[in-house]
């Protein structure tokens, strides 16, 4: 799965342990590991000029300026490449312990744009690193290379945050999307290597409709909340929208467990109410896994994104390790209740009718109505059954 993993390099103590991740990693999947350390002579040069006039006058002078300058650029260029190597071969030595493939890497520049050139340029499966580095301060929650290595890449990240081993468990978050089911396969894969647990959760969230028309009671006269029919869409979204989210995560659940079960791994599933990363952070303190899968981007992806607010709350928040899925894949089985709900047919006078629902609740509204015929046994949508329906669910 995982043929060639970028591993940056710094010496800190999360530099270690995503070393070991990587290693654990390339141990299970035969993967070729290349450690990366990218020094910044230049901005030493640099900083050094901007010093130039405090020197003592001794050192003002035209050639005498120039020659310390020499030696300063020699020494620093030098000895960055020495601490670099340095930093290698304690990498390699352990790879080689581990009877791991590696390669090493030393790059100048700036340390996360030569990071993010390396991965782009290297045909990476995968980036390992720790969520901070050496410039780790108390309070900080990810260290600036890591967020902007974990932004810019386009291949899968694993940012690790702790040393829990990858036998004590693999959660995957799913929500429908083909990046959510890129990081379940990845996540169905490492468990099956580590012979660890997994489990998928999934959390749809009611609140934001229901704060919505909270904020819209306060601003609609009396003659706008007759023509939006104010207490009638509320009872839509509190009732019908409510239930029609729950059965669509519900789905998403269902059919991660079917693919799941073609893998061979029973998957044990949860769906949560509430914001999804909130929902998320707070199952994690329960479960303790070691290790969350999430897709990089979720349903509601924008073309100007460079990753989603419930995967940016995670990388940010979660104390858990976590790997940032960038892939896309389809899932071969739809589960049987919501094969059944887009089979069902509708009228044309049903059809119509629809169209007096308000766009943003219209296909809730679809998905209730359609489950409702099929439990009470008619065979099609018309505007009978769509009367009877909105008196039952107070539509």
């Amino acid at each position: 799965m995982f043929e060639r993993i970028l591993v940056p390099i710094d010496n800190s103590s999360h530099s270690e342990h995503s070393a070991e991740m990587a290693i654990a990693l390339a141990e299970k999947f035969n993967s070729k590991l290349v450690g990366c350390h990218v020094y910044a002579a230049r901005l030493h040069d640099a900083r050094f000029r901007q010093m130039e006039a405090g020197l003592p006058d001794r050192y003002q002078e035209k050639n005498e300026l120039r020659r310390q300058r020499q030696i300063h650029d020699s020494l620093i260029t030098t000895g960055l490449q020495t601490i670099s190597e340095s930093y290698l071969d304690v990498f390699t030595t352990r790879c080689q312990q581990s009877g791991v493939s590696c390669e090493r890497r030393v790059i100048e520049g700036t340390n996360y744009a030569g990071l993010v050139k390396e991965a782009e340029a290297g045909e990476y499966d995968l980036v390992v690193m720790g969520d901070r580095g050496l410039g780790a301060v108390e309070g900080s929650l990810i260290g600036s290379v890591c967020e902007r290595v974990t932004r810019q890449v386009r291949c899968d990240v694993l940012v690790t945050k702790n040393r829990l081993p990858l036998d004590r468990g693999v959660i995957v978050a799913v929500d429908g999307s083909a990046q959510s089911r890129a990081g379940l396969k990845a996540a169905l894969n490492i468990a099956k290597a580590f012979d660890a647990e997994v489990e998928a959760v999934s959390v749809f969230d009611p609140n934001f409709h229901i704060a919505a028309f909270r904020s819209l009671a306060g601003v609609l006269s009396e003659e706008a909340s007759k023509i939006f029919r104010f207490q009638e869409q509320e009872r839509l979204h509190e009732e019908v929208i409510h239930n029609g989210l729950e059965k669509i995560y519900q789905g998403h659940l269902d059919a991660a467990a079917t693919f799941a079960r073609t893998e061979g791994i029973e998957l044990k599933t949860t769906l949560l109410a509430g914001k999804p990363f909130q929902q998320i952070l707070r199952y994690l303190q329960e479960r303790k896994p070691s290790l969350l899968a999430v897709g990089r981007f979720g349903i509601h992806r924008t073309d100007s994104l460079d990753i989603g607010s419930t995967a940016e709350n995670l990388l940010r928040l979660s104390a858990c390790n976590i790997l940032i899925s960038n892939g896309e894949e389809s899932l071969p089985e739809t589960p049987s209740h919501l094969k059944e709900a887009i089979e069902v047919s509708w009228t044309q006078e049903a059809e119509a009718r629809l169209e007096n629902v308000p766009a943003f609740a219209r296909a809730m509204a679809r998905r209730a109505i359609e489950d409702y015929a099929l439990r009470h046994g008619y065979p099609a949508v018309t505007p009978e059954v769509m009367t009877e329906a909105r008196g039952k669910m107070g539509m």
